[in-house]
């Protein structure tokens, strides 16, 4: 085998042991044939310009980009995708033939899609939404619930001035709203979304009360681990939809495939059967 059709590629964060992104990448490698890698790296913030300007040097074909490195490191990016520069954060890194670098999202495709795998009559214009979380995965969701046609997004975060600035950026259709109003923020909302790490394991329980919330409202929790968290259970005893980050991850993770391998991957039960059985 030469070391140029063996083709590299990984996840970039801190910490990134918990991600399941090398279970679904090598899922497929084994499912298409391909001589290839996806590996976990892990970079602590103060190293990640060394980090991403050394994939070329390491053969890599590229990267994702996880949790806490979206925003900084699309500054370090040569070119971008149109739709990563609009959300001023990437998820994806494709290191090009010259060795420049080149930075995706497909976060918000991704999310958009799992919420129509769980249900294919959504619709983002059917009303407002809330998003719970201003930083880079709450810039996906709302930029795609914008292109979806949503004719308001409330959204809320600890730390109102980190909102202010996501609204300020994105237009007037994003509206703010405090943190201790947010139970009430969900009257007459159609979607409820948490990007916040809240409910991730190791982390405290998201802090709301649904009763505010309309009975034909989904909510969507972009925390996968645990696969049902608290607001999940709490959304489906109230009989709402409700629907985990899985699909997500699964779903951006197909065009970052195609990318770096040159096949455009099927999302198959025995995929799904394959990421299950690691909780």
């Amino acid at each position: 085998m030469s070391e140029s059709r063996f083709i590299r590629a990984g996840v970039m964060g801190w910490p990134v042991a918990h991600s399941r992104s090398p279970v679904i990448h090598k899922h497929w490698i084994a499912q298409y044939g391909l001589q290839g890698t996806y590996v976990q790296l892990p970079v602590p913030p103060e190293r990640l310009g060394d980090a991403i300007r050394g994939l070329p040097a390491l053969g890599f074909a590229g990267c994702n980009v996880t949790v806490p490195h979206k925003v900084q490191a699309l500054r370090l990016m040569d070119d971008l995708h149109p739709v990563a520069r609009r959300m001023a954060a990437i998820n994806t890194i494709v290191v090009r033939e010259d060795g420049s670098l080149y930075g995706m999202n497909n976060d918000g495709a991704g999310w958009v899609q799992s919420l129509r795998d769980a249900d294919p009559a959504w619709r983002g214009d059917a009303g407002p939404a809330l998003v719970l979380g201003a930083g880079g995965a709450a810039r996906a969701i709302v930029v795609a619930l914008l292109d979806e046609g949503a004719p308001e997004v409330r959204l809320t975060n600890r730390t109102r001035e980190k909102a202010e600035a996501l609204a300020q950026e994105l237009g007037t259709q994003v509206k703010v709203v405090d943190w201790k109003d947010r139970n009430q923020a969900m009257a007459g909302v159609s979607l409820l979304v948490n990007t916040t790490t809240q409910g991730m394991q190791g982390h405290p329980a998201l802090d709301v009360v649904l009763d505010d919330l309309p009975a034909g409202a989904l909510v969507s929790d972009l925390v996968y681990i645990p696969l049902e968290t608290p607001l999940l259970a709490t959304a489906r005893q109230r009989g709402h939809r409700a629907v985990g980050g899985l699909g997500m991850l699964i779903n951006q993770a197909r065009p970052a495939f195609h990318a770096w391998f040159g096949v455009m991957p099927e999302v198959t039960p025995a995929l799904r059967a394959a990421l299950q059985a690691t909780f």
